[in-house]
């Protein structure tokens, strides 16, 4: 068996490789067009256009991981299928949801994988690609800003902003997160705050002083408040960043902050969860696509492709809409990140003892 074992994890190395480099020219093609628009029409320069390209590959990579794997299984199932392999294994006794166990240990693997690039690399690098569009490419007095956003001020100083008018660049509910030794926490919230030089105005907003446990121990209302910064916000908001520009660490402690003062984390906490169930796509896909693919083995590469389609998609949906539901505080947040993969997990289990019986 062992040697078996062997030979098809042989099998599905070339292809899944093959599939990877596939999958990453696709994704990156559609961006093809706007970083050859960076250089032509905007004139930046070649070497800061190529340093952009090389930040987006980890991302790009991660994206292709869980289908690169389901698509290598599929073909390699295939292959065996139409050559007669699979066939003479199964009737030597060996069971398919065996069959499948060289399969599934590659992509608990890859699902490893990704969740280590997910939370070492590919924030750091989408910080970085991030920052050469608001910092060098758009050249802009204001910066890019995103929405829900999370920036550390010099010293203890916390930021999030919800939103942003991308014509105005008004910022709208703000909060600002303040931590001095020796005295006690103040936490900032405004409806709207514009930002110019070294200076923000807030408008609409309170100010609570908290204890150590996060009570409200003082609390007053202003029309305006003027905050001065000790970097003008050009370069303040480099330090902005998104949930998808933050490791799993950093996000868990941004929820602690926030939680701690009475805010709303429910969206926080479900693109939280989501850092450690996404990477377990390609897993997922495993165990429902390979049963699925060995049902038509002769079909070729076009039913592989469909199959491994159409189960990706599925799952992606019901990520999405999931994730919308939990950060609009519809469901839990645990239960918006980990559905799918219960889901699939169950279906694939059903389809393998199935797949037993014919």
């Amino acid at each position: 068996m062992r040697i078996i074992d062997l030979y098809l994890l042989r099998e599905f190395i070339g292809p899944f490789l093959l599939c990877i480099g596939g999958f990453t020219l696709i994704i990156l093609s559609g961006q093809l067009f706007w970083l050859a628009d960076l250089i032509i029409v905007k004139k930046v320069a070649a070497a800061i256009v190529l340093r952009l390209l090389v930040y987006k590959l980890p991302d790009v990579v991660v994206q292709s991981l869980p289908v690169a794997t389901l698509f290598a299984c599929l073909l390699t199932l295939s292959r065996l299928a139409r050559d007669g392999e699979l066939a003479a294994i199964r009737i030597g006794g060996m069971r398919f949801g065996r069959v499948m166990l060289p399969f599934l240990l590659a992509a608990i693997a890859v699902s490893a994988a990704t969740f280590g690039l997910s939370e070492w690399v590919v924030p750091w690098t989408n910080h970085e690609s991030e920052n050469i569009v608001r910092k060098i490419v758009l050249e802009e007095t204001m910066p890019d800003l995103k929405e829900d956003v999370f920036v550390r001020g010099t010293g203890n100083r916390f930021f999030y902003v919800q939103k942003v008018d991308p014509r105005t660049h008004l910022m709208q509910n703000v909060m600002v997160y303040e931590l001095e030794p020796g005295k006690l926490p103040r936490m900032i919230t405004a409806k709207r705050a514009r930002g110019s030089g070294n200076v923000w105005r807030l408008e609409d907003g309170v100010v609570h002083d908290l204890d150590e446990d996060g009570y409200v121990t003082y609390e007053v209302k202003f029309d305006e408040m003027t905050m001065r910064m000790e970097t003008g916000v050009e370069n303040f908001f480099e330090n902005q960043k998104t949930p998808q520009e933050m490791s799993r660490r950093e996000l868990k402690d941004t929820i602690d902050l926030f939680k701690k003062s009475g805010v709303n984390v429910d969206a926080l906490i479900v693109d939280y969860q989501l850092k450690l169930s996404l990477p377990l796509a390609a897993l997922m896909f495993m165990l429902v696509g390979a049963p699925l693919g060995i049902k038509h083995p002769r079909s070729g590469r076009l039913f592989g492709a469909v199959v491994s389609g159409v189960t990706a998609f599925t799952y992606y949906v019901i990520s999405s809409l999931l994730r919308s539901f939990g950060c609009n505080s519809l469901i839990p947040p645990l239960v918006a990140a980990w559905v799918p993969n219960i889901l699939f997990a169950s279906l694939g289990a059903i389809l393998i003892v199935r797949s037993d019986r014919v």
